[in-house]
């Protein structure tokens, strides 16, 4: 999988790409990740890429010709599956979204500032537009890291046992049950007594119907999917 990403800050994803599983993923040729600014599209002296917006609003708004300069730029070299700009009120990121599109090649993420970008960017080249929760951010940055983070460590051969991903939280529109590891007990805490039963099909009969209750206590909107 190969993504690139337009932004004004890409001195910001050094730190959390350089770490842990999207390190590995990208040490192993799983997955790409090109940074590209911005700014080196902007066509003016000053490298701007934002202004007023027309109506009288407050806020600076995103120009479209840099923008659209820098995606039309990546269109030229390779074919994309998806051009997605990150925004409050996109398509919220859900597991299942993130589980069909690691199957896709190229994507390109457009991350926002400021009030926005110029609307005709999203008519005429957006394809698909995600938001990562209810809330407004700085700009599209984080939410662009943590998309990565979530289609990245579902591809195969990332994940040293692959199994592993398939038990987490919204696979199955249910939260993970409680886990444990040794001791068997630490301070009179114990761990439940049919994990160390060696009883496979008891254990999952019990990790199931944990799920179950944790998901109907904490998350009950999650069991409506079902």
């Amino acid at each position: 999988m190969r993504i690139d990403i337009l932004t004004l800050f890409p001195e910001m994803f050094s730190g959390p790409f350089s770490y842990s599983i999207v390190k590995r993923a990208i040490e192993k040729g799983l997955a790409e990740i090109h940074l590209h600014n911005i700014r080196d599209f902007s066509t003016n002296k000053h490298k701007s890429v934002d202004d007023y917006s027309y109506g009288g609003d407050s806020g600076m708004v995103m120009m479209a010709e840099p923008i659209i300069l820098a995606i039309e730029s990546l269109q030229a070299e390779r074919e994309y599956d998806e051009v997605i700009f990150l925004t409050p009120d996109g398509e919220l990121l859900q597991q299942s979204m993130a589980n069909g599109m690691s199957n896709l090649e190229n994507i390109i993420l457009l991350c926002g500032h400021y009030k926005g970008i110029d609307e005709r960017i999203r008519e005429s080249f957006i394809t698909r537009e995600i938001s990562i929760g209810d809330y407004v951010l700085s700009g599209g940055e984080l939410a662009a890291m943590v998309v990565c983070d979530a289609l990245i460590r579902i591809l195969p051969g990332v994940l040293s046992d692959e199994t592993s991903a398939l038990s987490d939280s919204f696979q199955n529109h249910l939260l993970s049950p409680p886990v444990y590891t040794r001791p068997a007990e630490f301070r009179g805490m114990k761990v439940p007594d049919i994990l160390l039963s060696g009883n496979g099909k008891e254990i999952k009969k019990w990790q199931d119907q944990q799920a179950f209750e944790r998901t109907k206590q904490r998350r009950p909107g999650l069991l409506d999917n079902d």
